[in-house]
């Protein structure tokens, strides 16, 4: 354990548009305390309307190449689409992840241990209030809207599938175990496919991509309490990571907050 280890919360920050709204956000990560190093990966590139955040699996070389090739393949493929007629579409969006699961896969045949990682992401349209989420794995992206905060990806885990059939209780030391035991993610042999949703963007809604350092350390009703401070993402995401720290810091956790607000009256008269 490395309890005493400097822990840096640093965040970046970018704000895009979408449509008619705008969207304010920033990101941050944090190693913890049980691990030497940070096998997250954070991504907000404001000029592509993009927030992704992905989790390598394990602590070896495997989990370090896997972050690192997901997300700068996905960024790219991104930007590429953002020049094709299509856009991010989500067949392309499906094409992107197939094409990194082969790279992942391609890079584990040099690589001893486990080479995987999770990936959930956030792509906003350029000319609607809208975005698509793309995730795989366990990591999650969460909204808060009018007061309610709801989960809007599934955890692609044993766990997940044992709490919806009753496999055995949620608490139990066989959940625990579950949660590591994931049935979809980048690197997996099977080249499973990601979850692609569509959602909207009303002004007023609070965005959450978090990795499982932040899920599985900050209950729900300590998230949507944190969420909804009427302070700028740039502070909200710190307070979320030493949330972590605060529970005890036993994972990496990384944390983009994206906040949707009506445009400046100068913006909105330019449009």
């Amino acid at each position: 354990m490395f309890g005493r280890r400097r822990q840096e919360t640093g965040t970046t920050t970018g704000d895009f548009t979408a449509g008619p709204v705008r969207v304010r956000a920033a990101a941050g990560t944090v190693v913890g305390t049980k691990y030497r190093a940070n096998f997250d990966v954070p991504v907000l590139a404001a000029e592509l309307r993009l927030a992704a955040v992905a989790d390598g699996m394990g602590d070896g070389p495997g989990s370090t190449a896997a972050g690192r090739i997901t997300t700068t393949e996905f960024t790219s493929a991104i930007r590429r689409a953002r020049g094709e007629p299509g856009g991010c579409g989500p067949e392309s969006l499906r094409a992107s992840v197939a094409a990194i699961q082969e790279l992942v896969l391609a890079e584990a045949t040099g690589l001893t241990g486990f080479t995987g990682c999770t990936l959930t992401a956030l792509v906003a349209e350029p000319g609607a209030a809208a975005a698509w989420l793309v995730q795989i794995g366990d990591s999650r992206a969460y909204r808060l809207r009018a007061g309610q905060l709801d989960l809007l990806t599934v955890d692609h885990t044993e766990a997940w599938l044992g709490a919806l059939y009753g496999w055995y209780p949620a608490d139990s030391p066989q959940a625990a175990a579950a949660r590591y035991r994931l049935s979809r993610y980048v690197g997996h042999p099977g080249r499973p496919e990601p979850d692609v949703l569509n959602v909207t963007l009303r002004p007023g809604d609070v965005y959450l991509l978090c990795t499982d350092g932040v899920a599985e350390q900050v209950d729900y009703p300590a998230l949507g309490t944190l969420l909804a401070a009427p302070d700028p993402p740039a502070e909200v995401v710190p307070r979320l990571l030493a949330a972590t720290l605060a529970a005890g810091g036993h994972d990496n956790a990384t944390a983009i907050v994206l906040r949707v607000e009506e445009p400046s009256p100068g913006a909105r008269a330019a449009n």
